[in-house]
């Protein structure tokens, strides 16, 4: 049976409207664009958005927030531009990852749960510096877990860059798998939005 056969398109649409206003918190926190145009701006920013990888860019002060754009079909097969966690970069002598500093060391953990002599002090989507105790030299790499405060485990794979001092050393994250860093950017966005509150006013309200 088929709705638009019982139902006048005011009725359809309300009927959308309520579905929508009622929807989870948790989809809820998704963000979404209704991009208003022509056809063929339509049709052009979906034939790029599906091919290539298309973000859309926000500079403030010292900081630039870059969002990838993606396509996402709806229930009703419609489709929709949703944006996703941001990359978060600050100005500097070149452009780099926006560094969370842990006021407090975290140390990675292995897939026991136990604690290891490598503890995170700064970390970014990108890469992380850590901490080396009881160990007389840094791992040339890692597959560990990284257990923020209030957090699920990420997994996270880490290749050294270079040492930074005495008992610091820089790893790269970029061959840790997707989903992972993807969790690891929603987590870092959070600590932007408690760190920078002027660019977040929802948690204000």
């Amino acid at each position: 049976m088929q709705a638009n056969a019982l139902l006048t398109q005011d009725e359809l649409d309300f009927i959308r409207t309520m579905q929508h206003t009622f929807q989870p918190a948790a989809a809820e926190s998704a963000s979404h664009l209704t991009v208003n145009g022509g056809s063929q701006i339509k049709d052009l920013l979906t034939r790029l958005i599906a091919q290539e990888q298309v973000t859309l860019q926000a500079q403030f002060e010292n900081q630039q927030m870059s969002f990838p754009l993606q396509l996402v079909e709806d229930e009703f097969h419609a489709l929709q531009l949703q944006l996703g966690a941001p990359h978060i970069y600050e100005d500097g002598p070149m452009m780099r990852p926006w560094r969370l500093t842990l006021e407090t060391p975290v140390a990675l953990e292995d897939e026991l749960g136990l604690s290891t002599g490598l503890w995170v002090r700064e970390i970014s989507f990108k890469g992380v510096l850590l901490e080396i105790r009881d160990q007389p030299e840094p791992p040339r790499s890692f597959d560990l877990w990284f257990s923020p405060t209030n957090g699920a485990p990420i997994a996270l794979h880490g290749i050294l860059q270079r040492r930074t001092g005495q008992t610091l050393a820089a790893y790269n994250l970029s061959e840790s798998q997707q989903s992972e860093i993807e969790r690891l950017r929603e987590y870092i966005l959070q600590a932007h939005r408690q760190a920078h509150p002027e660019l977040h006013p929802q948690l204000s309200k």
